[in-house]
């Protein structure tokens, strides 16, 4: 409890930090860019489009007969997955790429990568502009479970910050990671429902895709949104109890190696 109070205090205390690193790294992200910040709306719009053409066109057989608004189905698959692996990928990096800082004046290191996982949150909300317009152009109705879709989205924004603090103490001492972790979500991507439901699985496949946590974000993104289905308690459990164990392990694994960066950076 008191070491929660603590890094209470020091998330408040940088939060101006915080707010510049972000702004910095946003600045710098549509700089030079004609487009600018248009383009985290059509990206995701053009991805989506060319995942219906090939699942939905070249391999029906992959779509199935049982999914309603297969566009909103891909898409809100599409921007959750997209959000984790961009906030983690950069947590990943943030460590290294902040080693001149670290050496001339005091900053708590993790505050690295928080900025990085908050940076990509804000990449994800400008992203969200993509749902709106699929939502009208496929006639989606707005269901009332609609806010309930921020829990989903929150937890898995905890659940990303836990996962990009052991990736960015591991990239410390070991640069391979980097790669290793570029692997392993293009396979993480294909296990995670993002262009099939996974009833349309056998059953050993079934049980296999409800061990991957992001499964069950972007389903119950997918059932408040979509569906206007509310949750149940597997779901919140399932949800709030990955990103509470990843913040949890994350924390421990880079407060007991932080000292030790310096070695290494």
């Amino acid at each position: 409890m008191a070491k929660g109070i603590l890094y209470l205090k020091d998330f408040w205390r940088y939060r101006y930090l915080l707010y510049n690193l972000i702004s910095r790294d946003f600045k710098l992200k549509y700089r030079r860019s004609i487009l600018g910040v248009l383009w985290s709306v059509l990206n995701p719009l053009l991805m989506m489009l060319v995942m219906w053409a090939v699942f939905g066109g070249l391999f029906p057989q992959v779509r199935g007969q049982g999914i309603d608004n297969f566009p909103m189905f891909l898409l809100c698959g599409q921007l959750l997955f997209n959000f984790f692996r961009e906030a983690t990928t950069l947590a990943m990096s943030s460590v290294l790429q902040s080693a001149p800082l670290l050496r001339k004046v005091y900053i708590p290191k993790y505050i690295f990568p928080l900025e990085k996982v908050c940076f990509g949150f804000v990449n994800c909300c400008f992203s969200f502009i993509a749902l709106v317009l699929v939502m009208i152009c496929t006639r989606c109705p707005v269901h009332l479970t609609l806010p309930m879709a921020l829990y989903p989205l929150l937890t898995l924004f905890v659940f990303s910050l836990g996962v990009g603090l052991v990736l960015a103490t591991l990239t410390v001492f070991f640069r391979d990671v980097i790669h290793m972790w570029e692997v392993f979500t293009t396979a993480l991507m294909y296990f995670s429902a993002i262009f099939y439901d996974p009833i349309q699985m056998e059953g050993w496949v079934q049980s296999f895709i409800k061990f991957n946590p992001m499964y069950w974000y972007i389903t119950g993104f997918r059932r408040a949104v979509i569906y206007g289905v509310g949750f149940n308690g597997n779901m919140i459990a399932m949800c709030g109890g990955c990103a509470v164990l990843a913040l949890g392990f994350g924390l421990f694994v880079f407060k007991k190696n932080q000292d030790k960066f310096v070695l290494y950076l």
